[in-house]
């Protein structure tokens, strides 16, 4: 496995994703700047909020899609699945490396989000203490949020060729967070509007399922973990290259 991760790291070394995962938390920061926070009470709070509201809604569920794409576009080029395969290496390890490695670039992102929160709580001067805790388990929570995601988008990415399909259908499901975030219904259910759930802090008024608990997304994001990336395990294991 870890030799197959090596492998997998060496080819994304030189390529454009590694700026990709600046272009999200770069933008929330510039917004948690732009915000006004009045309430110096819960001043890290709202500005984690503020600056989640872009990034968990909007941004770290297509990054999920885009990284996934990019990961597996190598070998839909001039018959790579087959080169790769060829090699003494088993269908299952190659997988997980390519699952692993879209995490790894989401928890990078995700500590330059925090790393944002931060910059933009010291350039505003906030006085309250800084809630480790509460920005620890923000950030933490996006990313667990996003294991159903990325296990759909690998999924996906592997079973189609075209590079543009898998990021067309990431975009189609993720626009509608926007509505789909005020339902108490469908919103903890939906897996593109869980990251931006998971990492709105607690305790915050807010609107629709913005109050679901913690408990209750983490049944659905798991559980939609499990049959999403089995289900694409699976297929990998019997597909014919």
């Amino acid at each position: 496995m870890g030799k197959v991760l090596r492998a997998e790291f060496l080819k994304l070394r030189k390529s454009a994703i590694w700026l990709l995962i600046f272009i999200s938390p770069a933008l929330s920061f510039f917004v948690g700047l732009a915000e006004s926070v009045e309430d110096k009470s819960f001043q890290w709070v709202i500005a984690i909020s503020y600056m989640a509201f872009i990034h968990g809604l909007l941004f770290l569920p297509l990054l999920t899609g885009v990284f996934s794409a990019f990961i597996c576009r190598y070998e839909h080029i001039g018959g790579g699945w087959k080169q790769l395969l060829a090699m003494p290496v088993s269908r299952g390890n190659v997988y997980i490396a390519k699952f692993l490695l879209v995490l790894g670039l989401l928890a990078i992102t995700q500590l330059l989000f925090a790393s944002g929160v931060l910059l933009v709580g010291q350039l505003k001067g906030f006085e309250e203490a800084i809630p480790w805790k509460t920005l620890a388990i923000s950030s933490l929570g996006g990313l667990i949020a996003c294991l159903p995601l990325a296990a759909l988008q690998i999924f996906v990415s592997v079973a189609w060729s075209s590079f543009a399909a898998p990021l067309a259908i990431n975009v189609i499901f993720t626009l509608p967070n926007m509505l789909v975030v005020n339902s108490e219904k469908f919103g903890p259910f939906y897996p593109w509007a869980q990251p931006f759930l998971a990492m709105i802090p607690t305790g915050q008024d807010g609107f629709g399922a913005m109050n679901v608990t913690m408990e209750t997304l983490l049944l659905v994001i798991l559980g939609s973990f499990i049959v999403f990336f089995l289900t694409g395990f699976t297929y990998f294991q019997r597909k014919e290259i």
